[in-house]
């Protein structure tokens, strides 16, 4: 599997008039490192997350049934996948695990669409709603193992590099990997992609090591949105010729990376959304001294309780 810079740009011409084209911020000698940071917002997409974008691209790119569509989400791809369906006009139905934050769900509410909440972690969301799907024939948009996702989710890196300066790495979370698969597709050959995962969410840094996809047991701070047991053959196939390597954080790196977003530039993220930026502050990714770096903070589907904690506001 070859997803194209044509691909990619073909996807953001159909998505642009429903998307966000979310900032960059330009820094020097920040974070600790004395050379260029620079930081794509996407936080500040539709439904609060990057999703948005392969959500939009699946459903302008399908024929979408009478029973409209349906998804599996640790949060962020179901609010993604509610709003663009309200949006367009179709109805949705998204699956949910136990652990998925309450601030998510409310999201997906607020959206219109139906939420079914069960299972212990997203392998059982997932099966239900292929469950659903077989049973009623509604488009399945995946979170990150389809094409169409994959390709939505590099138009990230077509704005950055457009808006931005010049790169020679990019910092990126990891949940399932369509967003890296499309950001490295986007940028192959050309930029260093580095993704990041919670040290105890490592199904990306599994594969690559094992040579193949394998399950991971799942267990971090920033499980409902970085919480895939298994990246699948898709995203393996890409990343496995597409990605430097992959940069494991610990948790307290990832609260402290929430921490010092909000302290020193009050932007508010949520564990996942600040993941990439924590291997940077600890030194899980240690740059060149001129090295110029781009971090994509991707999710700000926090809960305000936890992160008045992490901060004592």
């Amino acid at each position: 599997m070859t997803i194209t810079r044509a691909d990619i740009e073909a996807a953001y011409a159909r998505i642009a008039p429903h998307i966000r084209r979310t900032p960059v911020m330009t820094l020097g000698g920040a974070f600790g490192h004395k050379g260029l940071v620079s930081l794509k917002l996407e936080f500040l997409q539709h439904a609060g997350s990057f999703k948005s974008r392969g959500a939009f691209n699946t459903l302008l790119s399908n024929p979408v049934p009478a029973t409209g569509v349906a998804a599996a989400s640790g949060g962020n791809h179901g609010a993604a996948v509610a709003y663009a369906a309200q949006q367009l006009g179709v109805k949705a139905r998204i699956f949910v695990p136990d652990i998925s934050s309450p601030a998510k769900v409310a999201v997906i509410r607020s959206h219109g669409a139906e939420v079914v909440i069960g299972g212990a972690r997203y392998a059982d969301a997932q099966e239900a709603c292929d469950a659903y799907v077989a049973e009623t024939g509604a488009l399945r948009i995946h979170p990150f193992a389809a094409e169409s996702t994959m390709i939505g989710q590099g138009t990230v890196g077509l704005e950055w590099e457009q808006d931005g300066p010049a790169l020679d790495t990019v910092l990126v979370a990891v949940g399932g990997g369509g967003l890296i698969s499309g950001i490295a597709s986007w940028w192959a050959g050309r930029v260093k992609v580095v993704g990041v995962e919670p040290e105890g969410s490592r199904a990306l840094h599994a594969a690559l090591q094992a040579g193949g996809p394998v399950d991971v047991d799942v267990d971090s701070a920033a499980a409902d949105s970085l919480g895939a047991r298994n990246t699948g053959d898709l995203v393996y196939s890409i990343c496995s010729r597409t990605v430097d390597h992959v940069a494991l954080v610990k948790d307290e790196a990832i609260r402290a990376a929430q921490a010092l977003l909000w302290r020193d530039y009050r932007i508010a993220t949520e564990p996942g959304g600040a993941a990439a930026l924590a291997a940077l502050v600890s030194e899980a990714y240690m740059p060149r001294l001129n090295e110029r770096v781009g971090v994509l903070l991707c999710g700000a589907n926090v809960e305000l309780i936890k992160l008045a904690q992490l901060t004592h506001i």
